[in-house]
Formats: structure tokens, sequence, C-alpha cells
């Protein structure tokens, strides 16, 4: 039974399902790398102590109301290379790869649900710091980055669950931007790039970029979803999909969301429709996805050869 189904059981039940021992109200099952290669440092203990408490601070947190099963909690990883430390302030300036990935329904076929590096993970952390978040009141960077991916990862995972279901988490991650603009990092700030942290989750709920989140529940839940039950028709959902994907691309060509998820999918795309399919239907998804991301022409030529 899907997680959607499961949590309207919950609101029937209320209560007496929440003390249940199969309940958990952790929503991540997150792991947390900390890479310290690039530093010359005598001591690991203190990047030792962050994975440390990172990893504590993710899993062990409820970051909402709703009860995941244990098997349900979203699969994540947090890896982070630092590139700078400095003992005297304790600042890290590091890089963050973060990716999430949900199952697929009926099958043993596990899927990358987001994926991106953020060049500007910089913070100040000192060993045994004890970490603790407020969306509305930010006065800690590491954690209001954290924070930061792990409200946009649930919102994303409950965009996949129903249309645009998400909403209200991704509206937690931009109040997290917004209550950050005094914060000393790049990536919280409007035009740093087209692909920071404020870029993201503004566009992320821009009206004009509906169409991506309606991509979400069409694509995973209406497509990969239905493959193992009848691949053709969960195929040509996806098709329909990318349909999306160009109408939010057309009304918004400076957004990076479209071309961002044709990095983190194109393995899986060629995958699905690599000599599928009908010849029209493939043609029309590579014209698309060229449009979206040209860099990667060859790797959707291959879909027609």
């Amino acid at each position: 039974m899907v997680r959607q189904i499961f949590r309207h059981i919950l609101v029937v039940m209320g209560t007496f399902l929440c003390m249940c021992p199969f309940l958990h109200a952790q929503e991540l099952d997150a792991k947390v790398v900390v890479t310290h290669l690039n530093v010359d440092q005598s001591s690991s203990s203190v990047f030792e102590d962050l994975q440390k408490a990172l990893n504590e601070f993710i899993n062990n947190r409820q970051w909402t109301n709703m009860q995941f099963r244990r098997n349900e909690r979203i699969a994540c990883t947090f890896n982070i290379t630092v590139n700078e430390y400095s003992d005297a302030d304790h600042h890290f300036a590091c890089t963050l790869r973060v990716q999430a990935t949900r199952p697929v329904f009926n099958s043993s076929y596990t899927t990358v649900l987001f994926s991106t590096q953020d060049d500007s993970f910089n913070f100040n952390y000192q060993e045994f710091d004890n970490l603790d978040f407020r969306a509305d009141v930010i006065d800690n960077e590491l954690t209001a980055l954290i924070a930061y991916y792990v409200y946009l990862i649930i919102g994303l995972d409950e965009d996949a669950m129903s249309p645009e279901g998400g909403t209200d988490y991704l509206e937690v991650a931009r109040t997290i931007v917004n209550n950050s603009q005094s914060l000393s990092s790049h990536g919280w700030k409007a035009f740093n790039n087209l692909k920071n942290r404020y870029t993201i989750i503004n566009d992320m709920l821009d009206n004009s970029m509906s169409p991506f989140r309606q991509l979400q529940y069409k694509y995973f839940r209406e497509g990969l979803d239905t493959m193992a039950e009848n691949a053709e028709r969960g195929r040509a959902t996806i098709a329909e999909s990318i349909g999306l994907l160009t109408q939010a691309h057309e009304n918004k060509p400076l957004s990076e969301l479209p071309e961002l998820f044709t990095e983190y999918k194109s393995d899986e795309l060629i995958q699905i429709f690599k000599g599928k399919g009908t010849s029209s239907e493939r043609e029309s998804v590579v014209e698309q996805l060229t449009n979206i991301n040209a860099s990667k022409s060859p790797e959707w030529a291959e879909i027609i050869d």
C-alpha cells in the first residue's frame, strides 16, 4: 500500500495509531559522509564529530507532522567535501552533493528523486556543538543549510505522491531562505547564480513553473510506478511528462530546474526509451530533451540509435 493511502488511515485512526510501535515520526533515512582529504589537519576528530552530529540531527528529528513506516522513510545522502578548514575560527568551506531516491512501486528498482551540488556549503562548527533549528529564527548556518535541503527533499517526495502535494514543505524551505538573508555564505541571495538555493526554491514555487511540479507526480507516480504492471502505458505517461518539462522550460527559459532534472535523470530516460515505443515517440522525446539540455545531445541520440 502506498504511503499516501497509509496516511489517510492515520488521520482516521488518530492517536491510537500514533502509539503503535511500527510507526516512526522521522521522515528521512539519511547518510551523511564528511570527507576531509583536501585539508591538512593533524586531528580528524572534528570531522568525525561533525559527521556523527549531522547524521543524528537529520535522522532523529521530526521535521513534519507526518508519520512514516520505517521502510517508507526517504533515502538520501549528504556527501560533504571539506575544501578548507580554519581551526582558529572553526570555519568550514565545503562542497555538498545531496541526492534523494525513492523506490518504484512493485519493483526492486530505486530511482533518483532529486540531486544537486552546492559549491557554497560554508558554515562554522566547533566539536560537540549542539545542533538545533527553528525556521523562524535562523541563527546557525549549518542547521539552516541542512534544513533547507531536508524540506526540499520532503516537498519533492510529496509532489511525487500527489499533485503538488509538497507545497507546505517547499514553503518552509523558502522561509528558511528568506530568513537566511543576513548569513554570510553565498547561495541564500538572489542572483548569486542561477542554480543556488534561493533560485531553486523560488523557481519551484513560481506559478509559471507549476508544470515542473506537476511533472513530479506524472513522471514518478503515474509513470514509473505503473511500469511493472504495464510498461507501455508507463512509458507513454513518462513521455507526456516530458511535455510538462518542456512547458516549464518555455514558461521560464532562465530557470535551471528543467535542465537540472535532465542531468540527474538522463541515464534513466535513455534506459526507458532506447529501442522502445514508437519511432515518433522517441523522436519527440529526443527533440524536447535536446531543446532543454543541448549539452547532452550525444546521450539523447542514443534513444534513437
